[in-house]
């Protein structure tokens, strides 16, 4: 055989160049029968749409021809129409002018003459009625009215209807008989390609089987774990020597992958250790709310079954505590929802107006209780953005700068927080800048990571779980913006988000 006498590189090439001709021309049959059948859609819709108008049209020139020969009885009893009348008729038989417009761009080379014949006969009556209704109350002219034309006009349309309906026929018909062409033509390439490429591939099979004996023993050699074991080259030549190298050398690769293998056990075990210290976290963040919720609740009870009287200042310290508790751990739960929609791509973005000052004034105002806790003061910048209003997903920018609110305010004390906002060249620029205790460059490249915080002893001095800056990451990236953060250790940290706006 001639595929006896080819190298394996030719007999392949051979093979897939056959398959590959098949595959093209069973595209090819699918792309002419989609062709048709997009065409037999397009005519089966101009069809559907000139028969509308058609009835569109038949509807309003009987409508108006009654109307007409109505108002021609009652001018005879000299009987005046109103301005509304004339007008709301002129801006029907407006109606039907455009209809007939409609109706000849439906038209093609078949059609146009009948087209052009009811189109003389239909303008013609259009404009006796316009000039009908015009002179209707000026009895000076008499009313000129052709019962003829009303009758040609419909016989013509009908008449183009009917040529209309045959023309649509007959190009379906075709169409119809192309596709079922082109599907017999399919079937009969499908079948036959899977024919021939069986044929092509126990060839190929049967001709290569006895090159690829020998390399058999050695692969079942690497296969039992025996790496060091190597297939002679030299026994074998084109490209059955060049198989045996490279078996030789994927040997050599495995040998070397699996003391990769041992450093990626490693890493794998840190990503476990570093989720076992994030199940620690969200437990202790968990609960030290749930204890203060508890504690205060309980306390409370214990007044009220007392009996004696209240100290409505230390009740309202209590109650303000269960508030705080409650929403810290609302927010905990909120965050551990938000990332999980965010990882199985259930988050959805919601465009709404947003007043961009006022978003950013109500969420500062909101975490006031936050500034007061560390002894921090707020410096609010909101003049680039007065009476912007912009569309976008003001939940999403409301969690941003909440987010990076409350980071700021938990890591300064005694020092200044400063939130700016403003809008420039279609981008809006949120920007939270504090003087805490900073960063270094290695924890700013781990800080938008989720359930990663800056380093281990982060969650022991200040709490929290390491999933804030990764939601802010994410609903930046959603949104189409960006966050960037600029740190360093114990001058404090700015972190600027830019989101693409649509002004109002």
């Amino acid at each position: 055989m001639i595929t006896a006498r080819l190298g394996l590189r030719a007999r392949l090439y051979l093979a897939s160049a056959a398959i590959l001709m098949l595959f093209a021309f069973n595209v090819g049959t699918h792309l002419w029968g989609s062709y048709a059948r997009s065409e037999s859609v397009m005519a089966y819709r101009i069809a559907t749409e000139g028969t509308a108008l058609v009835r569109g049209i038949q509807q309003g020139l009987a409508t108006e021809y009654q109307r007409v020969q109505v108002l021609a009885a009652l001018r005879e009893t000299n009987a005046p129409i109103r301005i509304a009348q004339r007008e709301q008729a002129n801006a029907e038989l407006s109606e039907i002018s455009d209809q007939l417009r409609a109706l000849g761009g439906l038209s093609d080379i078949e059609t146009e003459a009948a087209f052009r014949d009811f189109y003389k006969f239909a303008s013609t009556l259009l404009d006796e009625w316009v000039r009908f209704y015009r002179d209707y109350n000026d009895n000076s002219v008499p009313s000129r009215l052709d019962a003829r034309l009303y009758g040609d006009a419909t016989d013509s349309l009908q008449a183009l209807a009917d040529q209309q309906n045959s023309v649509a026929l007959e190009r379906s018909t075709i169409i119809d008989n192309t596709i079922q062409l082109t599907d017999r033509i399919t079937i009969i390439g499908f079948v036959s390609s899977i024919t021939i490429t069986l044929i092509l591939i126990l060839t190929l099979i049967r001709t290569t089987n006895a090159s690829l004996f020998r390399l058999r023993v050695g692969v079942e050699r690497f296969g039992a774990g025996d790496l060091t074991h190597r297939i002679d080259e030299n026994r074998d030549s084109g490209e059955i020597a060049n198989l045996a190298q490279t078996f030789n050398e994927m040997s050599a690769s495995l040998q070397r992958a699996m003391a990769d293998l041992t450093d990626a056990r490693a890493e794998a075990e840190a990503a476990n250790e570093t989720k076992s210290m994030f199940l620690a976290n969200v437990s202790h963040e968990l609960r030290t709310p749930l204890n203060a919720i508890i504690g205060y609740s309980e306390m409370l009870q214990d007044e009220l079954s007392d009996g004696e009287t209240l100290d409505r200042d230390q009740f309202h310290h209590d109650l303000t505590t269960i508030i705080f508790s409650g929403r810290q751990l609302l927010t905990l739960i909120n965050d551990i929802l938000d990332l999980s929609k965010i990882e199985t791509g259930k988050m959805s973005v919601s465009y709404e107006p947003v007043n961009v000052a006022g978003l950013v004034v109500q969420v500062c105002d909101a975490l006031s209780p936050l500034l007061a806790q560390n002894k921090n003061q707020l410096e609010l910048d909101v003049v680039g953005a007065q009476n912007a209003t912009m569309r976008s997903d003001a939940a999403k920018i409301q969690q941003i700068l909440t987010n990076l609110f409350s980071n700021a305010c938990k890591f300064t004390k005694n020092g200044v927080i400063k939130v700016t906002a403003h809008i420039d060249d279609a981008a809006l620029r949120l920007s939270v800048q504090d003087n805490g205790i900073g960063m270094t460059e290695e924890q700013q490249s781990k800080v938008f990571q989720a359930f990663v915080q800056a380093d281990s002893n982060t969650s022991v001095n200040y709490g929290g779980t390491g999933l804030g800056l990764a939601i802010v990451s994410s609903f930046c990236d959603m949104l189409g913006g960006s966050v960037t953060l600029s740190s360093a250790p114990g001058e404090g940290s700015r972190f600027e988000v830019s989101l693409p706006v649509v002004q109002e």
